[in-house]
């Protein structure tokens, strides 16, 4: 509540209306210069004091009990004083107010009574007080109209400095922002004083003239009474000043801790520095070794293309190996390769032989499980997808919801006026011009205010009834006071025309009017009566105040004038869990943003939002970006069913053709994605969209693949001999499966390991991404196997695909290699695994590495939430706006658990802020934090019930009253005799209560209405702040709200949330309750969606690493024990992903759940690129490890290409034209870097790093092939 406005009626027991004056009074040394209260002002209606220059006369008995109160440094002697009982009880009545903002500081208050009774009381008043002016009241009484104050300058810059740091806890401001007219900052001892004893607060009706200096004019001299510094005890035993209301008690000021020091060498980033030199010691060692190594051959005349040489034997290792000398893991590699052939050989030849029993078992078990997707649950709550349940922030949340309620929905406009002008206020009758800003333009606010009546009358309609917002709206004072809490600057004006149009003034001139009390309200928003001629209070409608800072936008500093946006915040009651009154706000909210959508007011721009906004506009943007999801996949589709086929001629393209085949394995594909989502639902997991967006896409890149290895392998195979179909099929199968499961079996366990990750995105994904890939696996060598063998039956029988019943003529057709086959074969791999290309492969891959190692720690974390709508989405205006124009972030509150004895002093030392209080307690080590909020992110000291809660139960205020009757509360604005005090007003009453006393009094404080008489009252602001238990006899669970400072980006809310749980942590262990079972935690309702941040690197380390593990050991194992080889597969899907960072960086993508989940599919993905190759080359009998680099590239490399790279390029095109950025940007742009660096690396770089340092050939593996072929002429190896 503004101190001016209660403190300068104290000036009305000097007042009389103005007139001329009559003489000049100069009271004699020790006398009176007035004594009893006569007459009335006609305006205020206040009475005046009487003239008086006679002596002080004794002071009646019933007046002691007052002086001791008010006064009590004139408790002596006689007790003869200049004024009398009435005069006491009129400045009784008028320091209400002051006496709950002031009197946090005994010192501060202690001077400012003794200034009031000083002027009101002394009995030498005509030392220091100089009537001159005054006004006849009635033939014997005359009534003073204006006093000259003689007031000494040390008194002043004394009382001054004590009071200059007290704070307001429930308006967050500094007291004297209130009481000197002017913001605190600008406010000093001399113009406090002026502000108090001028007419111009429209308080005082005279004017009281304070004369400043230390030294006698004249026959006076100044007022210069004995002060008490703020850091200083009063005599009655009242302690200093807390450290918040005073800094003199607090030593020096916190200072921000040293920014981070950049890691530099020579001044330059150091990790670029890094691997700069390491990568030219890479060039020069790469280099001279190669130079070497070819000076060396050419000495010898050897070719990298001569036989591999044995190691231990010193002959070449070729077809003439000598088979009986293997090791243990050749051995062992030989007998697992035996296996895998046989099984995959012997179920190839099964499944096409039996074609109708697998179909028809598959079919059914696909069916079964996809039955599942019956009880499939789409989960689009945020904080489902993004917080895992045990979770911190999580279990917090909970906390807070349960104990307080959950935090308030909110709906919200911010407002500006394009085409409006600034406009130029020039306060009477002095001051300077004050601009306003567009928007706080009269005719600009009626226009808002209009709108915002608009939305109050909105109507839905839920089940036949009617919804308004004062239905569901927050209403802190219900059922006392029903008005909706609205949080806009016209809430100042009581949302009121007819206020707003409020001014005073004459023909000539206009004293006061909006303009002064937007002036007025934002500097004292809790007031009830502004100092303006105006008295209109400042206090919302609600009951509460209206901060500025919440309320206008745009603004430089405090200057709230300046604001060049409104903003308007609609709080609705959150029934989390109850749905059908949620059902009625959201119905509701539909019909507020459908109208704000259709509002049409040239003069107004309004950008807005409502609690249910971004859930829609993702669910918009899913369904938006359907079609484009849809032809990408058509695109992918076309291609792999054109693709697959070999059209060898026109005559026989429809024969040739397997565009039946082709759509078949896209059905089983999508198959094996259903029964993954089935499979899970009826384990009752919950569906995620990324889960629907992203495992398709994997699953199709994975399974396309095998089926183009499938398919191409056995089309460059011949059939042996007096072999049949099935017997091909099944070595075919034999041959390639083992690959296949190789890289499917990889991809399943490092997903099924990622889904250990804490994160419920990735945990999701993973889980079902690990299924969908095993069951693709097992329907693509049993399904499509048989499928595989009919169409190879249909193709030999000359039969046309699709309708299969048309039999084609045979026409003689050469049975010739397919174009990308050759083009593999004898041009690419040549030229790529050339001597002198080589070279430049690896220098430029390991470039790449340098570079992406060296800008890996500078990949943002965090996910714009603008990137999560639609291109034409009504929030990226809002989003804009709200970094444009906001000044206060999200509010926070720091909650301490249930446990904590607020009837101690110990306990309450620890929390409060106020006299008495610890120097480390909650509220002071918040207020410290404010003080940095650059560093903290805290934009503002606490409120503070407990502090409230001591200044409202003080036996000097009116607050805290009982009928002496019933015991029960009695409000400050009841006039009733049987009202008393709540406890006595002597020493031991006026300290804090303890025990009993303290909860007797809490409830009554906790359901105290704010009124003019009392503005403490702790209903409004601090109702829901404090959780009582056990019946009102215990405080449970309570929070200090503070705000955070303006946030913009995901940076600063990570930092935010993370410096808000330091300060909880530090409170914690300052409050000593480290093993007391209950905590001081920070809660505001971002936190647990930026949690994952705080571990998000930790996360990806492990994901990627998890992956990698378990890729290594599956490819040791299935590769033969060849740890060699699964060493090359490690390193080559560690490049793409470190690669994947780099690609991040430069194109802006930064670190978060969606791109988590895309980095662990690389990985998967990557298998795909990288196992086929090395495989290939394991098992490849070339003589030189160029030659097996080569082979393996021709034969895998075309089917990587066409399953993989063409197949998912075509399709990923597509999505740089969705309308969401979240798809162009974590879908488009990061599948692009996949695939593209996957296939480089794959295609590119590990043929050639293979044709360097790839393992040996395996004796063991051979020794199965020469086996498998024994008897035959055939030596060529197929996959």
């Amino acid at each position: 509540m503004a101190m001016s406005v209660i403190v300068a009626p104290l000036l009305l027991l000097l007042a009389t209306t103005l007139t001329l004056p009559e003489r000049l009074v100069f009271a004699e040394n020790g006398r009176c210069i007035w004594y009893g209260e006569c007459g009335t002002d006609k305006a205020t209606q206040k009475k005046y004091n009487c003239k008086y220059d006679g002596l002080p006369k004794p002071l009646p008995k019933e007046g002691y009990e007052l002086i001791q109160e008010l006064c009590p440094n004139f408790l002596y002697g006689d007790v003869d004083l200049c004024c009398d009982v009435q005069q006491l009880q009129t400045l009784e009545d008028n320091i209400q107010l002051p006496l709950q903002f002031l009197s946090r500081c005994p010192s501060c208050f202690h001077n400012f009574m003794t200034f009031y009774c000083e002027l009101t009381c002394s009995p030498a008043q005509s030392l220091f007080l100089n009537a001159t002016k005054f006004e006849q009241y009635i033939q014997n009484q005359t009534s003073i109209t204006e006093v000259e104050y003689y007031i000494g300058s040390s008194f002043a810059n004394a009382m001054y400095n004590a009071c200059k740091d007290v704070q307001s806890p429930s308006s967050n401001e500094k007291a004297l922002g209130l009481l000197c007219g002017k913001d605190a900052k600008d406010c000093n001892a001399t113009n406090w004083i002026q502000y108090m004893s001028t007419t111009q607060n429209a308080q005082t009706p005279f004017n009281i003239i304070p004369i400043f200096g230390d030294l006698p004019v004249g026959a006076m001299i100044p007022m210069n009474n004995e002060t008490k510094g703020c850091n200083e005890s009063l005599d009655d035993g009242s302690p200093p000043c807390s450290c918040q209301d005073c800094t003199l008690v607090c030593g020096p000021k916190p200072v921000l801790p040293p920014p981070p020091v950049p890691w530099t060498i020579f001044g330059l980033d150091a990790m670029a520095v890094i691997m700069w030199i390491f990568y030219l010691f890479f060039l020069l060692s790469f280099g001279g070794a190669f130079i070497a190594v070819w000076f060396c051959r050419k000495q010898s005349v050897v070719s990298e293309y001569a036989p591999i040489m044995d190691a231990s034997s010193g002959h070449s290792v070729n077809v003439n190996h000598d088979l009986d000398k293997m090791s243990c893991c050749e051995q062992l590699g030989a007998k697992s390769e035996a296996l895998l052939r046989n099984i995959f050989s012997k179920w190839g030849s099964f499944c096409v032989r039996n074609p109708a029993p697998v179909i028809i078992v598959t079919i059914i078990a696909i069916a079964v499980c996809s039955f599942g997707l019956v009880f499939m649950r789409i989960t689009t709550d945020p904080v489902e997808i993004w917080s895992a349940p045990s979770s911190q922030a999580r279990k917090e949340k909970y906390y807070f919801d349960t104990h307080f309620g959950p935090f308030f929905r909110t709906e919200q406009l911010i407002i500006t006026a394009p085409h409006t002008n600034w406009s130029t206020y020039s306060p009477y009758p002095l001051g300077s011009d004050v601009p306003f800003g567009p928007p706080l333009s009269k005719d600009i606010l009626h226009q808002v205010l209009d709108l915002q009546d608009a939305i109050q009358d909105l109507e839905a309609s839920y089940k036949n009834e009617s919804v308004q917002l004062q239905d569901i709206c927050l209403a802190p004072l219900s059922p006392y006071n029903n008005n909706c809490t609205i949080l806009s600057v016209l809430n100042y004006f009581q949302n009121s025309h007819a206020v707003l149009d409020h001014s005073v003034g004459d023909d000539w001139f206009v004293y006061a009017d909006y303009h002064s009390h937007f002036l007025y309200c934002s500097r004292a928003p809790a007031s009830l009566n502004d100092t303006t001629m105006l008295h209109d209070p400042c206090l919302g409608t609600f009951g509460g105040p209206v901060f500025p800072w919440l309320v206008v936008g745009g603004y430089n500093d405090e200057d709230y004038n300046n604001a060049t946006a409104l903003v308007i915040t609609f709080p609705v009651i959150n029934y989390h869990n109850n749905t059908e009154k949620l059902n009625k706000v959201l119905v509701w909210e539909k019909v507020f943003v459908d109208f704000l959508k259709s509002y049409n007011n040239s003069n107004l721009s309004i950008s807005f939002s409502s609690e249910r906004s971004i859930e829609d506009e993702i669910n918009r943007e899913s369904n938006s970006d359907v079609k484009t999801i849809l032809i990408s996949y058509i695109i992918m589709f076309l291609y792999i069913s054109i693709a697959l086929g070999h059209i060898r001629s026109c005559v026989n393209c429809l024969v040739d053709s397997k565009i039946s085949l082709g759509l078949a394995g896209i059905v089983i594909v999508l198959s094996s994605v259903a029964c993954s989502l089935g499979i899970f639902s009826y384990a009752g997991i919950p569906v995620t969209l990324i889960v629907i967006e992203v495992i398709p896409f994997l699953v199709l890149a994975v399974g396309v693949d095998n089926i183009f290895i499938i398919v191409q392998t056995f089309r460059r195979d011949q059939r042996l001999l007096n072999e049949s179909v099935d017997q091909q099929i099944g070595r075919v199968l034999g041959e390639v499966a083992p690959s296949i499961f190789l890289s499917s079996f990889s991809e399943t366990v490092a997903f099924f390991l990622g889904s250990l990750s804490t994160m419920p995105a990735v945990r999701t994904f993973s889980l079902f991404a690990g299924m969908a890939v095993f069951i693709d696996f097992l329907l693509q060598i049993s399904c499509f196997v048989s499928l595989f063998g009919l169409d190879i039956k249909r193709q030999e029988s000359n039969r046309m695909d699709i309708v299969c019943c048309v039999k084609q003529e045979k026409v003689d057709v050469d049975n010739s290699e397919e174009l990308l086959f050759r083009c593999f074969k004898y041009i690419y791999a040549p030229f790529l695994l050339n001597n002198w290309m080589r070279p430049i492969v690896i220098s430029v891959f390991v470039a790449v590495l340098s570079f992406s190692i060296a800008v890996v720690n500078k990949v943002e974390i965090g996910l714009n939430q603008s990137y999560s709508m639609p291109d034409d989405s009504y929030l990226l205006d809002y989003f804009a706006s709200m970094n444009k124009y906001f000044h206060a972030g999200p509010p926070v509150y720091f909650v301490i658990e249930e446990g904590h004895n607020y009837t101690s002093p110990e306990g309450q030392n620890a929390v409060c802020g106020g006299v008495g209080c610890n120097n480390d307690s909650l509220v002071q080590e918040l207020y410290n934090a404010a003080l940095l909020s650059n560093y903290t992110r805290v934009g503002f000291p606490p409120s503070s019930w407990i502090d409230d809660y001591f200044d409202w139960v003080k036996p000097q205020s009116t607050c805290c009253r009982v009928y002496n009757n019933t015991e029960t509360f009695c409000n400050a604005t009841v006039r009733n005799p049987a009202c008393v005090r709540c406890r006595p007003l002597t020493r031991e009453g006026k300290q804090r209560p303890y025990g009993e006393d303290f909860m007797t009094f809490l409830p009554m404080f906790l359901s105290d209405n704010p009124n003019p008489k009392c503005g403490k009252g702790g209903h409004a602001a601090y109702g829901s702040a404090v959780n009582l238990i056990n019946n009102n006899t215990g405080v449970g669970a309570t929070y200090f709200m503070t705000y955070h400072t303006v946030l913009k980006t995901s940076a600063d809310f990570i930092a935010a949330a993370k410096e808000a749980r330091i300060i909880g942590q530090n409170i914690t262990q300052a409050m000593g309750l480290s093993g007391k079972g209950y905590r001081v935690f920070p809660y505001s309702v971002f936190y647990v969606f930026y949690e994952q941040y705080f571990t998000i690197v930790n996360d990806t380390i492990f994901n990627l690493c998890t992956s990698l593990g378990a890729v290594f050991i599956v490819t040791t194992v299935l590769l033969g024990y060849e740890v060699w080889s699964a060493v090359m597969v490690c390193i080559t899907i560690a490049m793409i992903i470190t690669n994947m960072f780099g690609v991040m960086w430069l194109w802006d993508i930064s670190l978060n759940a969606v791109s988590l989940v895309n980095l662990v599919m690389c990985c998967g993905i990557s298998v795909e690129f990288c196992s086929h190759i090395v495989r290939a080359f394991s098992v490849s009998t070339k003589k030189t490890r160029v030659g097996r680099a080569e082979e393996a590239l021709a034969n895998m490399g075309s089917s990587v290409f066409s399953g993989i790279t063409l197949t998912k390029f075509g399709g990923i095109v597509v999505l740089a034209f969705a309308k969401s950025q979240i798809f162009q940007i974590f879908y488009f742009r990061m599948y692009v870097a996949i695939v593209l660096l996957g296939a480089a690396h794959g295609l590119i770089f590990l043929p050639v790093m293979l044709s360097y340092i790839g393992p040996s050939v395996n004796k063991g593996k051979l020794s199965v092939l020469h086996n498998h072929y024994k008897g035959t002429e055939r030596e060529r190896l197929l996959q």
